[in-house]
């Protein structure tokens, strides 16, 4: 009888339904992963200051929001891209560059603000052949939504910083 009884009760465990899994928040959808969508749009770029218009530029959310595309499009010579991703484990941005000089260019960094993005690199030959330096963009909100890129160059280890590139993308009209 005893033995009837288990039974019964193992057959009911192993017939009950199981509740359907919750199903989990798209892996990229975390506060983290959206600190660099300031930058998303579609951009004429200029010298910040300026109204001289150096460039266009479409960046764009990526593959479910896990990254962040750059195509850089100059007015004069050759272009390229970025691609932008943030990493949990670290807690770091990273962002790969590669245009049409041969190599590639590692960025790493974070959000140290709201509408603020630093990321720091090695550039190898970035003040001309052999003269490598550390390269810092420091990514910034203006108060009407347009997004300053300012480029510092290191060649001495970070000691001394001096502006490489400044740029001001503004909203095509």
């Amino acid at each position: 009888m005893i033995l009837s009884a288990v039974l019964a009760i193992l057959l009911q465990a192993a017939a009950a339904p199981e509740a359907p899994p919750e199903p989990s928040p798209p892996a990229c959808s975390t506060d983290r992963h959206g600190e660099f969508d300031f930058w998303v749009g579609e951009w004429d770029v200029y010298r910040f200051g300026t109204d001289t218009k150096v460039a266009q530029s479409r960046i764009e959310r990526m593959h479910s929001g896990c990254a962040i595309r750059e195509t850089w499009m100059p007015l004069k010579g050759d272009g390229g891209s970025s691609l932008s991703n943030f990493e949990p484990a670290t807690g770091l941005w990273h962002q790969t560059w590669i245009g049409a000089a041969p190599g590639r260019v590692e960025f790493q960094g974070g959000s140290p603000a709201e509408g603020t993005m630093v990321l720091t690199g090695w550039w190898r030959n970035v003040a001309g052949p052999e003269k490598h330096g550390w390269i810092r963009m420091t990514y910034t909100v203006g108060p009407d939504g347009s997004v300053r890129q300012h480029g510092e160059l290191s060649t001495d280890h970070g000691l001394k910083w001096k502006t490489a590139f400044d740029f001001a993308y503004r909203a095509k009209k």
